[in-house]
């Protein structure tokens, strides 16, 4: 694990992984290019086979844009390196098929986002991979779960729609002694918010789509932990074309620089919001890691940072009575995705958990009148008055 913590968060947002080029640039340049020369064959083949960092060709990753946006992902969440991807999906398929095998098996924990489910559940099987989903009632029942085929527990947390906390250090436990991998889904935490790998999780994935791009702007993902478990997924992101493009790697760094200052304005805002939601008579239940009781807070208390900008709530409406309270809202924009400086609001059903059955969205708690808000960087006041107009309209 990196030691790096020892400086603040904000200051190594700003400058991990960065260094200056040979012109002075402030901060590592776009390098757009998809292959580097050498002065010498020996040169070229200590980057080949590993004896120097280099750049070499960008579908391998050896490119300066990269490799710098990747020691930042590393750093921010401790890890010993990371792996920057064409998207969060492409983060998840290559680490999936690099850590299972034909005949072996995946348990997932509870609520994750609808093509994680898709992944998991039509496109593995095809190669034979398999996987048991359970519940987020249902964690206790993780040690009879695996069995000596299972290779990886994955798990969100804090989990999509439903904002439900998982203890990552108890079931990381529960994994190991199964020789099973943890992989933890920390894209609604973000490493200002929490850090997976703290608590003995193995590899921490990013959709880098959401916060850590947090401008609606690019579609990137990040897998981050010890060395030796990227290996495999660094082969399989090569060879299936996976890698981030260097245009989209500067714009991530771009946008790790302010992570901090974004996140920490947007959990303020969302305890505000999920506050003012708690109080109005139109609303029965309120999901904000912030608003925990019991054992719920007492997993927040030791794993978490703050609560996040992401909330959900359950109207006491039908389907269509919910959709009207969306479609009057004016600053919410009505749009899937989340993490970006402006808020966005859809319900569940019409977005992420679309194809999933209704008795086992009944199952997992996602209502029909479930609506789902990500908070942006918008007046507190403001985003309350506009969800206050569209839930008692004139």
């Amino acid at each position: 694990m990196s030691d790096t913590f020892a400086q603040g968060l904000s200051t190594r947002s700003v400058h991990a992984g960065e260094s200056r080029d040979a012109e002075g640039a402030i901060h590592p340049p776009l390098y757009a290019h998809s292959t580097f020369a050498f002065a010498s064959t020996a040169d070229l083949l200590d980057v080949v086979e590993g004896r120097k960092p280099g750049n070499l060709y960008t579908r391998y990753g050896l490119n300066p844009t990269i490799r710098s946006v990747e020691a930042k992902l590393a750093d921010l969440e401790g890890g010993e390196q990371a792996l920057a991807f064409s998207s969060g999906m492409a983060a998840e398929a290559a680490t999936f098929l690099a850590h299972t095998r034909t005949g072996e098996h995946i348990v997932c924990l509870g609520d994750v986002y609808g093509g994680t489910f898709e992944l998991l559940g039509a496109n593995l099987p095809q190669v034979g991979i398999t996987t048991t989903f359970l519940r987020a009632d249902e964690a206790a029942r993780l040690p009879e779960a695996l069995t000596d085929r299972t290779r990886i527990v994955f798990f969100e947390t804090p989990s999509n729609p439903t904002l439900e906390v998982f203890d990552i250090a108890a079931l990381s436990e529960k994994a190991r002694a199964a020789g099973a991998l943890t992989v933890v889904d920390n894209t609604f935490a973000t490493p200002v918010n929490q850090n997976p790998l703290q608590h003995g999780a193995d590899l921490v994935i990013h959709s880098a789509t959401k916060y850590l791009g947090g401008h609606s702007d690019l579609t990137a993902g990040a897998l981050i932990g010890r060395a030796d478990l990227l290996a495999p997924v660094a082969m399989w992101r090569k060879n299936l074309g996976q890698m981030i493009a260097p245009e989209t790697a500067s714009l991530l760094a771009r946008s790790i620089r302010s992570l901090p200052v974004r996140v920490r304005a947007q959990n303020a805002t969302a305890a505000a919001v999920a506050s003012f939601l708690t109080t109005h008579p139109r609303i029965s239940r309120v999901h904000y890691p912030g608003l925990a009781t019991g054992t719920a807070k007492q997993i927040v208390d030791a794993q978490m940072r703050a609560g996040g900008g992401m909330l959900s709530a359950v109207l006491d409406a039908t389907a269509e009575q919910t959709a009207a309270v969306v479609d009057r809202l004016r600053l919410f924009a009505i749009a899937p995705s989340l993490g970006g400086v402006e808020s966005l609001i859809t319900q569940p059903i019409t977005t992420t958990h679309h194809g999933l059955p209704s008795d086992e969205r009944a199952k997992r708690g996602i209502a029909d009148s479930m609506i789902r808000l990500s908070i942006g960087l918008e007046d507190a006041d403001d985003l309350i008055a506009d969800l206050a107009q569209a839930l008692d309209p004139a």
